[in-house]
């Protein structure tokens, strides 16, 4: 008899959970700064706007990213069939991203080093370039999750991907990808409205309304593709919750309208893309409003919406195979043994709160308006 105190399936379910916060955390915490990057080039005009933007951002960048880190780690421990398929089969777009990642802490360093506006044009650009590349590719990844990725597995459970990079770039998965890049805009109009004034909030304010309303109306049109037009995908027959992970033996099948099955069974989910809708709208109306505090909330809690009714779609299914339906990887069967699940559980609720708190510390430690004056005042200013 077991003597671990939480069955397989709930385990499995419980880490489905967790792995979805990790990423919504990344998106409204390093979301920030992906949409201040993405911003900067529109909203500051003049070498000092610049640097309120990047000073903005830069004290805790850095700690922000910790979400990304324990979502991939997550993906690993937790998954790693997973892990095995996306981090292979995407390789590209996955160094793509990490190099956008890479050049975003060079250009805080490196920009302010040399006053040749020149040398300061280029990190503003790198800057750029790190926000809007992995907010665009972020999206464009999960739309390619319900398309479903070209890899299969053999009798051995091998994995074989028969992709490219260029066939992940479909137009529905750019889409998802315009939905990523207009909602990590609005929280970056969000946070730049919200601790700035004069003209850089103004311009943050404009531009974070359009993107507010960009995210309602891309995100209903992926929603009428995703129920009435996308092929899904459907489990037949009871799944084996309890069974030791083994994607091969079960049964699906590929159908228009699949993808909304969840939301039929459990009516209270379409919760979730109302609550996307809601934030989105709330985030439009207090940037105009100049409501600083709800033009954050509302922006946070679309980021929130969205993904969890990406997530709820899905389920069970973590990475449908677009070439072999039955290889496509699911909740019940690609995760880590029972003990490991549980194991990881316990370091996790030993040290998620250690990571809002000291996040919550430090976003205290670091509140306030950022603005000319205040750099000229603090000499450790980038």
């Amino acid at each position: 008899m077991s003597t671990i105190p939480l069955d397989y399936q709930t385990l499995r379910i419980l880490w489905w959970a967790l792995l979805g916060i990790l990423l919504i955390g990344f998106a409204v915490m390093g979301g920030r700064d992906l949409g201040v990057g993405t911003l900067l080039p529109f909203v500051a005009k003049t070498d000092e706007e610049r640097r309120v933007l990047i000073n903005l951002v830069g004290p805790t960048w850095e700690g922000n990213q910790v979400w990304l880190i324990l979502g991939g780690g997550a993906i690993f421990a937790a998954w790693p069939q997973l892990y095995a398929v996306s981090f292979s089969g995407f390789y590209i777009a996955m160094i793509a991203i990490l190099l956008a990642l890479i050049i975003r802490p060079v250009g805080f360093k490196f920009r302010g080093k040399v006053s040749d506006p020149r040398w300061r044009a280029t990190w503003d650009t790198a800057l750029f370039i790190g926000g809007f590349l992995p907010a665009l590719i972020f999206g464009v990844a999960v739309g390619n999750v319900f398309l479903g990725a070209p890899f299969q597995l053999d009798v051995t459970q091998r994995i074989t991907y028969s992709g490219n990079f260029f066939g992940l770039l479909t137009p529905f998965a750019l889409l998802c990808g315009l939905v990523s890049l207009s909602m990590i805009v609005t929280q970056g109009a969000a946070v730049i409205a919200g601790r700035t004034d004069g003209e850089i909030a103004e311009r943050a304010r404009k531009y974070g309304r359009w993107s507010a309303l960009a995210t309602i109306v891309l995100f209903v049109i992926g929603g009428l593709l995703v129920l009435y037009v996308l092929e899904g995908y459907r489990l037949i027959g009871p799944p084996r919750t309890i069974a030791p992970s083994n994607p091969l033996g079960k049964e699906v099948v590929r159908e228009v309208g699949a993808w909304g099955g969840n939301y039929g069974a459990m009516p209270w989910t379409m919760a979730l893309p109302i609550l996307a809708l809601f934030g989105s709208i709330v985030a439009w109306w207090a940037l105009g409003a100049r409501a600083r505090l709800v033009a954050l909330l509302g922006s946070s809690l679309a980021i929130f919406g969205i993904i969890a009714t990406a997530g709820l779609s899905l389920f069970p299914f973590l990475l449908p195979s677009s070439i072999d339906p039955q290889s496509s990887l699911t909740v019940w069967d690609a995760s880590s043994s029972q003990l490991t699940l549980f194991v990881m559980l316990c370091a996790a609720i030993v040290f998620l709160p250690i990571i809002i708190l000291y996040t919550s510390w430090v976003f205290r430690v670091m509140r306030g308006p950022v603005t000319t004056a205040s750099l000229n005042k603090n000499p450790n200013a980038y």
